[in-house]
């Protein structure tokens, strides 16, 4: 879909291409059997009793109510005729690479956001946004071409809309929202589409009155940063579409760890909690230091015969809390506590990250006089 208005001077364009449902989509190219049916990738269900989430789904399950993050118990209940795949993080990486490859090549400047989404500024390559539909639709014909899979596309001149943009109208689809627009495109939306608004974030809004973005447009920005402090500024700003960010390249860095290994082999439960929250300390502290936000949590245990294992979870959101590292870390190392089973070594990760710099910058390089 297209939302076209007439703009008087030329601003950047900037592409959001978002793969479609790309690990299920691929488990279907390279399972053609599968097509058509409700795919569930994650933990093994264990017939309703496996332990675990949902890693992702595919349309039709999420027809089924299963989504991202989910209990696997509860999403056995939900679909128990689904099916249930484990996920295959080499073929999902390969792909990924390949992918982001050939997008690099399509823009002047290029960031790739998580393993099956990129921003593309394309701002010299094209004049107007009649040419962006255009050269969006030859994006989509070679991701179809070279990988047999779809993706979603919105066009904008900032990096916020066209993210929105991208998932307006999927799968396979095509949104542009032009600058004079944008206010009006995000305004019916609930606000917990606008980036930045988790959970948490959206009761508390919906406390102050708030549940659309354009109630959030709206509300006193003097409020909101008494509320929320920089972060309410943000989120105002963008209710408003305004998003100054750059596309540029993401940090280097791919991980950020730390690994506790006990004086003596351990079966104290309270013990590898406690370790786990000073990893946990220690991994935000450092991301902290660099900027930065992440969206996966791993951990790692080894037992006292040396068999590691590692389990991670992605957030529904990129944070850098370090409430939301420790819950998160604490849950997923509880599944591998076992009282007979005595722990050598513990260790926390995290990864995908995006860097906080960038929203900074949009609060520190807009100048209105309500603030």
């Amino acid at each position: 879909m297209s939302r076209d208005s007439v703009t008087t001077d030329r601003k950047g364009i900037i592409f959001h291409v978002d793969m479609d449902h790309f690990y299920t989509a691929l488990e279907e190219r390279e399972h053609p059997e599968l097509k058509g049916k409700a795919i569930i990738v994650g933990a093994d269900p264990k017939q309703g009793k496996g332990r675990g989430v949902v890693f992702t789904s595919n349309y039709e399950a999420r027809k089924l109510g299963v989504r991202s993050g989910m209990p696997i118990s509860r999403a056995w209940k939900q679909a128990s005729l689904a099916i249930y795949l484990p996920p295959n993080f080499p073929l999902y990486e390969k792909v990924s690479q390949q992918i982001m490859d050939m997008l690099r090549s399509f823009s002047d400047k290029f960031e790739q956001w998580g393993i099956d989404e990129a921003f593309l500024d394309v701002t010299t390559k094209v004049k107007d946004y009649e040419e962006a539909e255009a050269y969006a639709k030859k994006v989509k014909q070679e991701i179809s071409k070279t990988q047999r899979l779809t993706c979603s596309i919105g066009i904008a001149p900032n990096k916020l809309l066209a993210k929105i943009a991208s998932d307006f109208e999927k799968p396979d689809g095509l949104t542009i929202v032009k600058e004079d627009k944008a206010e009006e495109f995000l305004a019916p939306m609930q606000v917990r589409k606008l980036l930045w608004v988790g959970k948490k974030t959206e009761a508390k809004l919906l406390e102050m009155g708030i549940k659309t973005i354009g109630d959030l447009a709206k509300y006193d920005a003097s409020v909101l940063n008494d509320r929320f402090g920089v972060m309410g500024t943000v989120i105002h700003l963008m209710a408003r579409g305004i998003d100054k960010s750059e596309v540029e390249e993401r940090s280097k860095v791919k991980s950020i760890s730390r690994e506790l290994t006990f004086e003596s082999d351990t079966t104290d439960s309270k013990t590898v909690l406690q370790g786990v929250d000073k990893l946990s300390e220690d991994v935000q502290r450092d991301v902290s230091e660099r900027k930065l936000l992440f969206k996966n949590v791993t951990i790692k245990i080894r037992y006292e015969n040396f068999e590691t294992h590692t389990h991670g979870r992605m957030l529904a959101s990129h944070t850098d809390r370090i409430q939301d590292l420790k819950k998160i870390s604490r849950e997923l190392v509880i599944d591998y506590l076992r009282p007979r089973r005595k722990i050598r070594l513990i260790g926390v990760r995290v990864s995908d990250f995006m860097s906080m710099k960038n929203q900074r910058t949009l609060v520190e390089s807009f100048h209105d006089p309500i603030f």
